[in-house]
């Protein structure tokens, strides 16, 4: 009798994966990013389960956004405090901090809460060509499209 595979921390075989951010959109990638560290490309994928791999983004301050986005679109934190809200434009983190722009752009698209915190631990995002990770034998990802 067969029984439905179930996804542990014991059977879990997770790989590194290098991904180039240059000239592809921010949206797109962040949603190929976010399934491939859900691990939803295995077909030993299991919901409650963190089942997926590690994932280099390097270039990131290469990365494009299209239409009016770079001086519309805002992005807000908050200090705690009364009067503490921060605003930045899509410019300005892309120059600035673009690590931080699209770990904001994955993390969005994770599950909330201990397993999504999980998962985003394994995003590494790089500003250049170049990364830390090499002894861990990364492989070339080509995205789709």
């Amino acid at each position: 009798m067969r029984t439905t595979f179930m996804a542990n921390e014991n059977n879990i075989e997770r790989k590194w994966l290098v991904v180039d951010a240059e000239g592809k959109r921010l949206g797109r990638l962040a949603s190929e990013v976010a399934a491939i560290l859900r691990g939803k490309h295995k077909p030993t994928y299991t919901p409650h389960a963190d089942t997926g791999d590690h994932v280099i983004i390097i270039n990131a301050e290469k990365i494009e956004l299209t239409g009016n986005k770079l001086t519309d679109k805002k992005y807000y934190r908050h200090s705690n405090y009364p009067g503490g809200l921060k605003e930045r434009n899509a410019y300005e983190m892309r120059t600035k901090y673009p690590e931080r722009m699209l770990e904001m752009a994955v993390s969005g698209m994770l599950p909330k809460g201990p397993l999504g915190r999980r998962m985003a631990k394994k995003l590494h995002v790089f500003r250049g060509a170049e990364h830390n990770h090499q002894a861990q034998k990364p492989e070339v990802y080509e995205l789709r499209g």
